[in-house]
């Protein structure tokens, strides 16, 4: 088989998991669901492999392959296929994606055991990983807003899963309208390059481009920052970052699912595939380098103030996500994308172990809550540790290599790329403080209730009354909330198992890219962007091997800070937040983004929907356009009928008039 026929697989199994799952709900037990939806995504990554193995038995330079079923548009010059685009790039973001996915059904398989929605979980499921995999292995930007728009309703479709939460609806809403901004962006972009280009297909762009746009033409310029609006939106980046926090009103998987492997990462390789349009746009690169910066630097500060677990995470998702979009802007695409393979690694891990201490406490998810679960729930404790030390850059763990390559790649670009550098090492230092502020916290100190009473008796506690961690009010456990039983991974196989592998990844997963010793990425990725200058930059080894010592030293700083604030002298953060409450209340509230957000956005926008709806709509448009029209249309009818009076003379001498009418008519035309 060829590596596309292995590509139309990977799409197809997974659509076929949603859509079998969906259709027989009523008919099959929990356990099938499961099963079928695990079933169909490890297929697709096998499938995945297959094309890996079929793109490694080729020349590098030959390793890109175009593929259609049939033209879904032919008009004039426009002609748009639906087809599909294989190489190095796309095959990666495969086998990362649809290896992830597949531990986190295994995950999900044993976490959602209890859950009344169980088959509508997984079939929501399949179809975003479809929509993903869409996304990535798309061959034309029309095929790739198809997938954009997909994986936005399958997000909004799984943060909004369980519906009776007002809390969880409204920030599957949320994460809606603000994807469908970017998705604007991102149409409007296709709509430039058509007409610039005259194509859709990305062989034919990427080949006309250098020979249409002069570097930052307008135009050019115009298309790069519009694809930026449609990456940033979707991959929560300032300024659309809000959604992100209140996306973990979904369920445990949901979330890991969300910030490992696809979603969140789709922005990261829109400017990767797009890199040669950056190339001749380095102002709109430099503009994407520079928000990602900022973002993770805003992210991991908020970071730091968290108190719910989840959203800590997720604040270090986004930070995270800087760390890529910096690396991909700069030029640093290899380092970029191997950043985006450890991250899905450790952030699910991540995850994972949350969603298991979460649920030994009864769906609680404030950490000053939470205490000594590193005594009672051994093997998550241990994990969570793993993804932890990964996060925070530790020596010889997979995010120590990969972020650490970014960082080299900025230093070794000079000029004021060196600012990457500097704001990037004082970020890995906050990542370091803030990810092991949640581990010290949530795995150290004395037992809490939950934590004593799973030491006790081995049972996870359960609440009296189920209730929204969010808001505290009351909830049902029936579908559309929460199921009833809480399950943890140190007693669930399949948890267990998936968190297992991706701890091995966490810790081991970077020494296929050490510097001087294997670069196994960048050569897998070496076709995709050999048409780019600035791959000719490549740090030294020595300045490689100087800059991970460097990180190392930051990330074990980052780490004695945090063992000092919380467990040497866990008294000094109460008095740093008293003598600095401005700050912390300023931090805690997440720089007010939401609240400047609603007073220019939000608050505006129904203003003017209030007076659309109130003046114009009942004046203009009732009152003169349909109410003038209607009004105009009754009076002449009312005069009609007036002549309508059966009287056969009457109607004969209209019909002489007429007459007469048109012969003066004529007759005046020909003089």
């Amino acid at each position: 088989m060829s590596a596309t026929s292995w590509a139309w697989l990977v799409l197809l199994f997974p659509l076929l998991g949603s859509i079998t799952i969906a259709l027989g709900f009523k008919k099959t037990s929990w356990r099938f669901a499961g099963i079928v939806g695990t079933g169909a995504i490890a297929l697709a990554f096998a499938c995945g492999i297959g094309a890996l193995i079929c793109l490694l038995g080729e020349d590098p330079e030959a390793r890109h392959h175009a593929s259609s079923l049939w033209e879904y548009a032919s008009v004039a010059s426009l002609q748009i296929k639906l087809g599909i685009y294989v190489d190095p790039l796309s095959i990666f973001m495969v086998l990362v994606v649809s290896g992830v996915s597949t531990l986190i059904h295994v995950y999900s398989f044993g976490y959602m055991q209890s859950d009344e929605g169980y088959h509508r979980f997984f079939s929501y499921l399949n179809f975003f990983v479809f929509s993903m995999l869409l996304l990535v292995l798309a061959g034309n930007f029309v095929l790739l807003i198809v997938g954009w728009a997909f994986v936005g309703f399958a997000s909004y479709a799984l943060i909004s899963y369980w519906y009776r939460r007002t809390t969880a609806t409204r920030a599957g809403m949320k994460a809606f309208v603000i994807n469908v901004v970017g998705d604007i962006g991102l149409v409007l972009a296709a709509f430039l390059i058509f007409q610039q280009l005259g194509t859709f297909e990305y062989t034919e762009v990427f080949a006309k481009a250098p020979e249409v746009f002069h570097t930052n033409e307008w135009t050019v310029t115009a298309i790069c920052l519009l694809l930026l609006v449609g990456a940033f939106a979707k991959s929560a980046q300032l300024p659309f970052h809000t959604w992100l926090p209140d996306a973990m009103e979904g369920p445990t998987p949901v979330s890991s699912l969300i910030h490992a492997a696809t979603m969140v990462t789709a922005g990261v390789y829109l400017i990767a595939r797009t890199h040669i349009l950056f190339v001749l746009a380095p102002t709109a690169a430099d503009i994407a380098a520079f928000v990602g910066l900022a973002t993770l630097l805003v992210a991991a500060t908020i970071a730091l103030v968290m108190t719910d677990l989840k959203r800590a995470i997720a604040y270090s998702t986004m930070s995270q996500i800087g760390y890529m979009v910096v690396g991909v802007s700069i030029g640093a695409y290899s380092a970029g994308m191997f950043h985006l393979m450890t991250h899905a690694f450790f952030k699910a891990l991540l995850f994972m172990a949350a969603g298991s201490i979460i649920a030994a406490m009864a769906n609680e998810q404030n950490i000053d809550k939470m205490s000594g679960f590193g005594k009672a729930m051994r093997f998550t404790s241990v994990t969570m540790l793993c993804g932890g030390l990964a996060l925070a850059a530790f020596p010889f763990t997979s995010g120590f290599f990969s972020k650490d390559e970014i960082l080299a790649y900025a230093s070794a670009r000079g000029g004021m790329y060196l600012i990457f550098t500097i704001l990037g090492y004082f970020g890995a230092l906050l990542t370091a403080i803030y990810t092991f502020r949640l581990i010290f916290r949530v795995l150290g100190g004395d037992p809490c209730k939950e934590a004593q009473e799973l030491i006790d008796t081995g049972h996870v506690a359960h609440a009296h009354t189920p209730f929204n961690p969010a808001t505290g009010e009351e909830e049902d456990t029936d579908v559309g909330f929460p199921g009833a039983d809480h399950h943890i991974a140190d007693q669930t196989p399949s948890m267990k198992f998936a968190m297992g592998i991706l701890a091995f990844l966490a810790l081991f997963a970077g020494f296929i890219q050490v510097p001087g010793v294997d670069e196994t990425v960048t050569h897998f990725l070496d076709p995709v962007f050999a048409d780019s200058p600035l791959t000719a930059i490549v740090p030294s080894t020595t300045a490689s091997w100087i800059g991970l010592a460097i990180g190392a030293a930051i990330s074990l700083a980052g780490i004695g800070i945090a063992y000092f604030l919380y467990v040497a002298s866990p008294e000094t953060p109460r008095r740093l937040q008293e003598r600095f409450s401005a700050v912390h209340t300023f931090l805690y509230n997440k720089w007010y983004f939401d609240e400047a957000i609603d007073f220019l956005v939000v608050r505006p926008a129904l203003a003017i929907g209030r007076f659309a709806n109130r003046v114009f709509e009942r004046y203009v448009i009732d009152g003169a356009i349909t109410g003038g029209t209607e009004e105009t249309v009754g009076r002449a009818g009312a005069i009609v009928r007036t002549f309508q009076n059966g009287i056969v003379r009457t109607y004969g001498l209209f019909l002489i008039f007429g007459a007469v009418g048109l012969a003066l008519y004529f007759l005046i035309q020909q003089s």
